[in-house]
């Protein structure tokens, strides 16, 4: 049966897009490997993971059989009042793989839940504290942590997306971003604007929330780690909590297994999500110390308040086991850094084309920045036809590709990446002949 295009179009909301005009859709049949299979038998390259959470690639065996004895045994159950045996013991393997102090989990349906999770799991500490007045986020700008309110809340509110909610989004603080550059190193000032807000604001500072090492959506920006070492000694210093954000970045991404090894240090709550099922089921976890779950226990509800209906959904859960036992096999440090060699030697020739800002590359990501916001539409267009999968977003020509990829299939998407980003009129306001 194929695809109707047209009803699509009436009738679907696609993530960002306009109901008046809605961007190109390509529809996709099948997937194995790396490559997604059109509906009209095109094959094409999947430079993104599917938004960063493929790593395995597509039709991985050991998810499958997972996912599939796991449906012949248990689909769902509540988890309230109720257990099972893949969320045990995906909860142990986290434990095992994570720091030291945290032995505490949630299982979240998704990113943006963990993120609202882990706030109110830092609201609710604090109020087991005796000290209910510590309501407020301290984040960074330039960060994104997903589009559900809390999460909006501590999201870039100048260059993010979110701006038009206004009043009903919870205002939080704001401190400068990280300065750029993964090798900088730290100037006697970076931390300035974080700490001056800690001085001024801290008794009502419940938390601070980044994601570390890589801002991910809110623009693909790599920072040192020594930036991430001197925050969490600032929130030691103020007495707030870290919630580090590694729904992107965990598992591999940035060549440490989380991007908070960089710097060797560990948060008071830890959010996970996208490879976490291999990106097979929707899934997220929050991770908390004892610390953090004894004073929650302790304050006046005396309970956590949060509890989704699909909370540790089996089978969710037993395709993040499969995806935990694929990382432990420990192939990914090798894949990863082949990746990043890859990416840091196919990329370059971009530097020299005069419509591109910078080219950034950090373990299994790279990045070529425009100068201006990139034509999505033409863009995708032009790597379809390229026979890639790559989804710009505003200045970004990105690679986020699966941990399984072959030297011959990222060859295919850097080239496609060169061609795309010295195209006339890729970027929006240029003079494109075939588009006005």
């Amino acid at each position: 049966m194929s695809i109707d295009f047209e009803f699509d179009r009436e009738h679907l909301w696609h993530p960002y897009t306009s109901m008046h005009s809605p961007l190109p859709v390509y529809g996709v049949r099948a997937a194995e490997g790396c490559e997604l299979v059109l509906d009209d038998g095109r094959r094409l390259i999947d430079g993104t993971s599917s938004w960063w959470a493929c790593v395995h690639g597509y039709g991985h065996p050991a998810l499958l059989e997972a996912i599939s004895r796991q449906s012949q045994q248990l689909s769902h159950v509540m988890f309230g009042g109720i257990t099972h045996e893949s969320a045990v013991e995906l909860a142990r393997t986290l434990i095992a793989m994570t720091s030291p102090s945290l032995t505490k989990v949630f299982l979240a349906d998704s990113g943006s839940i963990a993120v609202e999770v882990a706030i109110k799991m830092a609201i609710q500490y604090w109020q087991g504290r005796g000290q209910p007045q510590k309501q407020k986020i301290l984040t960074v700008l330039g960060g994104y942590h997903g589009d559900t309110f809390a999460a909006m809340s501590v999201c870039d509110p100048e260059q993010g997306m979110h701006g038009m909610f206004g009043e009903t989004v919870t205002k939080q603080f704001f401190a400068s971003a990280p300065p750029p550059g993964f090798e900088r190193l730290l100037a006697e000032d970076d931390l300035q604007s974080l700490e001056q807000q800690l001085l001024d604001h801290g008794t009502h500072i419940a938390a601070v929330i980044i994601e570390p090492i890589m801002q991910g959506a809110g623009g693909m920006r790599f920072y040192s780690p020594a930036f991430l070492k001197a925050l969490r000694e600032l929130c030691d210093r103020y007495r707030v909590l870290l919630i580090l954000d590694e729904i992107a970045t965990g598992f591999g991404r940035t060549g440490k297994l989380f991007a908070y090894e960089h710097a060797g240090i560990e948060a008071d709550l830890l959010c996970l999500g996208k490879a976490l099922s291999g990106g097979y089921i929707s899934l997220a976890a929050t991770l908390c110390s004892d610390e953090v779950a004894s004073g929650i226990s302790d304050s006046p509800a005396g309970v956590f308040m949060h509890g989704p209906t699909f909370m540790a959904n089996p089978l969710a859960c037993a395709a993040a086991r499969a995806s935990m036992a694929l990382i432990n096999e420990n192939h990914w440090p090798q894949q990863v850094a082949a990746i990043e060699a890859q990416l840091n030697r196919e990329l370059v020739p971009a530097r020299a084309l005069p419509q591109v800002a910078d080219v950034r590359v950090l373990g299994a990501v790279g990045v070529i920045e425009m100068k201006g916001a990139v034509d999505v539409a033409l863009a995708q267009q032009a790597f379809v036809e390229l026979g890639v999968w790559v989804r710009p977003f505003g200045r970004l020509l990105y690679l986020m590709p699966p941990y399984v990829i072959s030297p011959t299939q990222l060859t295919r998407l850097t080239s496609a990446m060169l061609e795309v980003a010295a195209m006339a009129g890729i970027c929006k306001g240029q003079h494109s002949p075939s588009h006005g």
